[in-house]
């Protein structure tokens, strides 16, 4: 009988392994919060221009992306509509992903050494389980 992914390794240490390694990974992630700071007048991106401080908010990005969509909805083949649509979407998709904060919840030192040993010997007995004996 052959053994985890075809091999003549150990379906038990497949499992404990699959087993540890998720639930050392779902508590792991469990103790991270995502914080955002995304409005619309949020500042996305900022320039140096003339001496002076030049600012493009979430506000701004979504006018050239209105002029797109009316564009396209006039002439679905217009290159400057999908431009204007696809690169405002896209600014917005960048300056929401950046304005985003990670903080891990206090935990003793404890948990967070708990938390790495199902999650890291977890991953290691699941890609031992696949080498040959």
């Amino acid at each position: 009988m052959r053994g985890a992914g075809g091999t003549n390794g150990g379906v038990g240490q497949f499992l404990i392994g699959l087993i540890m390694m998720c639930a050392g990974f779902y508590m792991l992630f469990n103790a991270i919060m995502v914080n955002s700071s995304f409005n619309m007048g949020m500042r996305l991106y900022g320039a140096n221009l003339f001496g002076g401080q030049f600012n493009i908010t979430s506000g701004m990005v979504m006018v050239p992306f209105i002029f797109g969509i009316g564009m396209l909805f006039y002439n679905a083949k217009n290159f400057i509509g999908w431009l204007l649509t696809l690169g405002s979407l896209t600014a917005l998709i960048f300056g929401v992903i950046s304005s985003i904060h990670f903080t891990m919840r206090s935990m003793t030192a404890f948990e967070l050494i708990t938390i790495l040993v199902l999650a890291i010997g977890g991953l290691g007995l699941f890609l031992r389980s696949f080498k040959t004996q």
